[in-house]
């Protein structure tokens, strides 16, 4: 319904109007170009389909300012680092307490004792670890679940993301296993240990399992990387059945799906997996991660290491559980993630929701609106996606540029990849309602 051609020429005048708005981020553009590689400190920062990287200057809540002066309404909230808001008070203020008291010591605190018993108590499984990042995360608990079950390969689903993860990075193209194409500098095949199929395949998953040399299923509960794939009724509860026949550990990353509610999609919906991976937003921004996992696991853990020599196992880093981001995820566990965080966002998410439907129905457009909890997404297309391969056919990827310049040209931030939302506890209904008013604009210059 929508032309080719006003998708053409909607390109053309946002990226115009951009240039025009944005002149201090231009000149730094221009500067950071002579030594940082592509112009920017890292390279997702020109994944937002601007001309030029756009320029921060300073963000609070669900509000960021650019160099320029331009105010936005930020449903984009750092790709989730943020997805409690930018700089939550009790996180700001434990990081300058902090700060004064040394940054890492390589040494535990008692931050880490509050911290420890908050997650055992939120996501029921009684140990865990701290990494610096999400992706060290999964990779660790890849090693682990291949060092205790003896098993060399790692399952997961087509178009899934669980970071900088060199074994995930396999898709299925016309259901044969590849390489992902972004992947850089990979010299062995992945595919001799990665095991790929699609997403709410129960007999796809059976077959995998059946040879009893899968070590692990790595896994979002709802799939939220390629578009948002959400599972069919009962398929995480048989997933769960079939792993445990099969002698496989299943691994919940609920990075992005902590949107769901208090205890993450587990908490909410179940069921419980042997180790479980949250990343980005438990410190508030503070680059940090956790994975945690039953009794069982941690007994084979330890027999796994008294088996080998004692020294590097290739799992860690000297920052990690550094002191500065224990602080913070005291913080923000204890006084951020709070109930009542998500009893303002889970309502108010449902709300953009619905507006969003409203404004796809009223332009005559057949899209469709999913979410998980504060997580939300529209989608170019009439039907929702049940796996990776039908959610990579629904993506429109000029039509999602201009959309995007389109918003962030009005003061609107959504994430840059795909039409992905979120809403946080700072986000307040003004704010959805500007969403929906300026995708409503939108629409309506492209229909024409």
């Amino acid at each position: 319904m929508i032309a080719d051609a006003a998708i053409s020429a909607m390109l053309a005048a946002e990226k115009e109007r951009y240039v025009a708005a944005n002149p201090r981020s231009a000149a730094l553009a221009k500067e950071a170009a002579r030594h940082w590689h592509r112009g920017v400190p890292f390279h997702w920062m020109l994944d937002w389909g601007t001309p030029f990287a756009l320029f921060a200057d300073r963000a609070e809540g669900a509000e960021l300012w650019d160099v320029d002066g331009h105010r936005y309404d930020d449903f984009c909230l750092g790709d989730t680092g943020s997805m409690f808001g930018h700089s939550p008070g009790p996180v700001a203020e434990a990081i300058a307490r902090q700060a004064g008291r040394g940054l890492t010591y390589m040494l535990p605190t008692e931050d880490a004792v509050v911290v420890a018993d908050e997650l055992a108590r939120r996501f029921k499984l009684p140990f865990w670890q701290v990494t610096s990042s999400a992706s060290e995360a999964n990779r660790a608990v890849i090693r682990w679940c291949r060092g205790i079950t003896g098993r060399s390969k790692v399952l997961v689903f087509n178009g899934c993301y669980h970071g900088a993860v060199d074994d995930v990075f396999v898709d299925l193209r016309d259901g044969v296993p590849e390489l992902r194409r972004s992947l850089v500098g990979q010299v062995y095949d992945v595919r001799e240990h990665t095991v790929v199929i699609e997403f709410n395949d129960l007999a796809a998953l059976e077959a995998a399992l059946g040879g009893g040399d899968v070590a692990a299923v790595l896994m979002e509960p709802a799939m939220t990387n390629v578009g948002m794939v959400l599972p069919d009724p009962g398929y995480l509860a048989a997933l769960r059945q079939l792993t445990q026949r099969h002698g496989t550990l299943l691994v919940f990353d609920e990075t992005h799906t902590i949107s769901t509610g208090y205890g993450g999609h587990t908490g909410t919906f179940g069921p419980l997996p042997d180790l479980f991976v949250l990343g980005k937003p438990v410190a508030g921004g503070v680059p940090c991660a956790v994975y945690g996992f039953s009794a069982e696991v941690a007994e084979r853990m330890e027999r796994c290491r008294e088996a080998g020599e004692k020294g590097h196992s290739g799992i860690g880093t000297t920052l990690s559980a550094n002191a500065l981001a224990l602080a913070a995820m005291r913080a923000c566990l204890t006084e951020v993630m709070t109930p009542a965080a998500y009893d303002h966002m889970l309502p108010l998410a449902e709300q953009l929701a619905a507006s969003l439907r409203e404004v796809i129905a009223r332009n005559g457009l057949d899209w469709h609106v999913a979410h998980v909890g504060s997580r939300g997404e529209f989608i170019c297309d009439p039907t929702p996606a049940r796996n990776g391969s039908e959610a990579r056919a629904k993506m429109h990827g000029a039509l999602e540029h201009a959309l995007h310049l389109f918003l962030i040209n009005r003061g609107v931030l959504i994430a840059p990849f795909h039409n992905m939302t979120l809403v946080s506890p700072a986000t307040t209904q003004a704010q959805v309602a500007r969403l929906a008013e300026v995708l409503d604009d939108c629409l309506k210059t492209l229909i024409g």
